[in-house]
């Protein structure tokens, strides 16, 4: 989700859902550390609860980042060990440390001596020729044996040689069973299972099936509405009654507002919210509105306002 979930997204997000738990992108430790790049950890409050997702295998440097991270306010430190970008794994990090559970584990070691927060790990089945069935519980072994108490499965592999980073969203097969039997071996971990989940019955189906969470990446970031708006009362049990988009937007004006006075951008924030329409009338012109006016010199929320009034039924209630 690098360029995808960054703050203004988290915000956005947190208004259609109280419970879900959200994630940064994925920043690196030698970023933080040595890059003097702070200003990577600005959160609103409002997006609480939230992790921080730390990508990098030096142990001392990713300990030192996580302290960062906790001090700077984040629930939780998570260490990626799936992205499989080669970007990535120039940096060593990613989905190639599937390579090296012990290192990674001494990585989880000085991550959770360095800060308070919880610290955990997100990792694929495997990467290219590795048998899942053997490198899985022997990852997941060596991280629980230093603290891990919290992993998220991508099950699928990650190709490291002859597969994009978007081809390895898709093509690698998904194996869910496999993730669900590393919970009858490891019944003191809280895994979640992560890839190919699309809808609210999927996630309340793999929480049936004895799974302790599940992490819903693309499908929350294009149907934001589909899985958000529902989630706490389907998957939380939570009273409130459910959001509606078009409350969400109007709710996102003074955040955008704000960001404005700033200095900011307009399309900093609103392309976070093209999907939030989909599949209802009006979808392709409030996309369209909001793709073609936001980027335009001084666009301000104005374009927004527009872009809502193309939706059927609410246009009016917008502008009273």
């Amino acid at each position: 989700m690098m360029d995808w979930t960054d703050r203004h997204c988290r915000y956005f997000h947190r208004l259609m859902s109280k419970e879900a738990l959200l994630y940064t992108e994925m920043v690196t430790s030698a970023a933080l550390v040595r890059g003097g790049a702070g200003h990577l950890l600005e959160h609103d409050v409002a997006e609480h609860p939230v992790a921080l997702q730390l990508g990098g295998s030096d142990p001392a440097e990713l300990g030192q980042a996580a302290r960062m991270g906790a001090e700077a306010g984040y629930d939780e430190i998570n260490l990626n060990c799936g992205c499989p970008s080669d970007r990535v794994q120039s940096g060593t990090f990613g989905a190639v440390l599937m390579r090296q559970p012990e290192l990674v584990a001494t990585c989880c070691a000085a991550m959770i001596a360095a800060q308070p927060r919880e610290v955990t790990v997100k990792c694929r089945i495997g990467v290219d020729d590795q048998d899942p069935e053997e490198i899985l519980p022997r990852f997941l072994d060596a991280v629980a044996r230093v603290g891990v108490r919290r992993v998220v499965i991508h099950a699928r592999k990650a190709w490291l040689q002859g597969l994009s980073p978007k081809e390895n969203r898709d093509v690698p097969p998904l194996d869910h069973d496999l993730v669900r039997r590393m919970k009858d071996r490891f019944p003191d971990l809280h895994i979640s299972v992560n890839g190919g989940i699309t809808t609210l019955g999927e996630v309340r189906s793999f929480l049936d099936a004895g799974l302790d969470g599940v992490m819903v990446g693309r499908a929350a970031y294009h149907d934001p509405g589909a899985i958000l708006l529902r989630a706490d009362a389907e998957i939380f049990g939570s009273d409130r009654p459910p959001r509606e988009a078009e409350e969400v937007v109007r709710d996102m004006l003074p955040y955008t507002e704000r960001h404005l006075a700033a200095g900011g951008r307009l399309n900093q924030v609103t392309r976070h919210m093209l999907g939030l329409f989909a599949g209802r009338p009006g979808a392709r012109a409030w996309r369209r509105i909001l793709s073609e006016g936001a980027v335009r010199p001084g666009a301000g929320p104005e374009v927004i306002e527009a872009a809502l009034a193309a939706i059927p039924g609410v246009g009016m209630a917008a502008s009273a």
